[in-house]
């Protein structure tokens, strides 16, 4: 029998390959395919660099929990601490241009990991609660930050706000499930002398690192739902009629809006109006965000040219400014409630009815 039994627990522990580490490759994979991607735009380095870091925590937490080397608890926790800030540079380049020197950016973002560090060597028994503090801190910062919906998002292509504005949503409610996880990791060892603890942190860490990652991804790439507009009176203004004049013949004369990578900042620069009086004229008097607005002026141009024009649905969304059919068809559907495809069917028939009669 144990002629039998041997080679085969032998062949079972070569087979053995923790979860983590899957989960590692895949975010490798994830991170090739944002660098690629990427490679003809000015990349997010701070989202590439979450995704190298939760790749990162996936391997340590395969070691530990796979291959039980506990000298990664060491590392882990200063690493875990480095999650929280650059999700939130990562959310800062898409909102805003910092004033501060990138050195004092990155001092102050670097202060976590520090304390992490510190309370290793004084405190252990605080570096969960310390944790905790850290990742609901940085997660209401996020929130903080994106509390006016798409427009908040003034360094980010119009083309793109909706799956920005939800990934970073879900990175800002992913580090408060990973804080949730370490108070219910802390209760259960006082508790139940860990009892639940290996199989929460395993599954629960590997989620977070997933959503973080996919987070990362979609929002380097950078639009909000109609809902989620800024907080404002929605009484017009008769500044605002001026500032929506002044935007709308701009987009008429220049074209702006053809420009796939335009975003609020630029379009502000060009109108010469601050990003914060457009925002709030547009949500006033339309009833819409910005990334509508503009989104609007690139569906109406694409009705004339697939009316008029024989080229591709391809081709009229690139010239008018989307990069995805997953966007250009969405926000066709949203302006007309119809397919490119069904408008330029309909169109063709009216003109044969018309040429008729």
């Amino acid at each position: 029998m144990m002629a039998i039994h041997s080679p085969l627990r032998s062949y079972q522990a070569m087979l053995f390959i923790p979860l983590p580490f899957v989960v590692a490759l895949l975010l490798l994979i994830l991170f090739v395919t944002v660098l690629r991607r990427d490679e003809e735009a000015q990349p997010n380095l701070p989202f590439l660099a979450l995704i190298l870091l939760a790749l990162l925590q996936s391997v340590l937490s395969g070691l530990r929990w796979g291959y039980g080397v506990q000298a990664v608890g060491v590392i882990a926790p200063v690493t875990a601490a480095m999650v929280p800030p650059l999700a939130y540079a990562g959310v800062s380049r898409l909102v805003r241009t910092s004033r501060r020197p990138l050195a004092a950016r990155i001092a102050l973002h670097a202060v976590p990991a520090a304390v992490i560090l510190t309370l290793m060597v004084v405190r252990r028994d605080v570096i969960d609660i310390a944790l905790v503090l850290v990742f609901v801190g940085y997660a209401l910062a996020i929130l903080l930050l994106m509390r006016l919906g798409a427009d908040a998002l003034r360094l980010a292509p119009f083309e793109g706000a909706v799956p920005a504005y939800r990934a970073i949503i879900f990175a800002a409610v992913a580090l408060c499930l990973s804080a949730s996880v370490d108070i219910f990791v802390f209760f259960d060892f006082t508790w139940a002398h860990g009892e639940h603890a290996l199989t929460l942190i395993s599954v629960s860490n590997l989620a977070v690192l997933v959503i973080l990652g996919i987070a990362a991804a979609a929002a380097s790439r950078s639009r909000a739902p109609a809902e989620m507009v800024e907080a404002v009176p929605k009484s017009e203004t008769t500044e605002d009629k001026e500032t929506i004049a002044t935007v709308d013949a701009l987009m008429e004369a220049k074209k702006l809006y053809r420009d796939a990578n335009l975003n609020l900042d630029r379009l502000a620069r060009k109108a010469g109006i601050p990003a914060r009086q457009i925002s709030a004229a547009i949500n006033r008097a339309m009833d819409k965000n910005v990334s509508q607005y503009v989104n609007d002026y690139r569906i109406g141009e694409a009705c004339r040219l697939l009316a008029a024009t024989q080229k591709s649905v391809t081709e009229v969304m690139f010239e008018v400014g989307f990069q995805t059919k997953s966007n250009f068809n969405r926000e066709f559907r949203r302006v007309t409630d119809m397919t490119p495809i069904g408008w330029r069917e309909r169109k063709g028939e009216s003109g044969v009815s018309s040429a008729s009669s």
